[in-house]
């Protein structure tokens, strides 16, 4: 595992805003728990774009980031209308995987849920983890 210390011109972690609509909320107007899930990936699919990883083209060479394992709490509950920010950060970055840390806040600022989410680089072609391409890895490492 490493951790590669940030550049000060490169942001260090990311904020993404996202609003509660209805159908992301139950019969009782709370969010489903599974759809924070989807909010972090959201979010670290805009981080990606923002740094200047267009998944597109990886995926064209049948590469991409599949999630391995996915550790969440929640903590409290949104509701329909929230505002919500999704905080995220890449705690760990190896040559083939790496660990964002992610949370989920409401507009009073209160953690509602927080995940600890590793992906892996994985060849489409051969199904099976490789490492991550050079080009990806040094914007990794710009951020983390």
């Amino acid at each position: 595992m490493s951790k590669v210390t940030s550049q000060s011109n490169i942001e260090s972690s990311h904020q993404f805003a996202i609003r509660v609509y209805y159908e992301d909320t139950d019969a009782g107007g709370i969010v489903y728990y599974a759809n924070y899930l989807k909010f972090f990936e959201r979010a670290r699919t805009e981080w990606l774009r923002k740094i200047g990883i267009n998944q597109e083209i990886f995926l064209q060479q049948r590469l991409g980031f599949v999630v391995r394992k996915v550790e969440m709490d929640n903590i409290a509950s949104a509701k329909l209308d929230d505002l919500l920010k999704v905080s995220s950060s890449i705690v760990t970055l190896k040559r083939a995987s790496l660990v964002f840390q992610q949370q989920i806040t409401n507009q009073a600022m209160r953690v509602l849920c927080t995940a600890t989410i590793r992906i892996a680089c994985v060849d489409f072609s051969q199904n099976k983890p490789c490492a991550i391409p050079e080009l990806i890895l040094g914007a990794f490492k710009r951020v983390s």
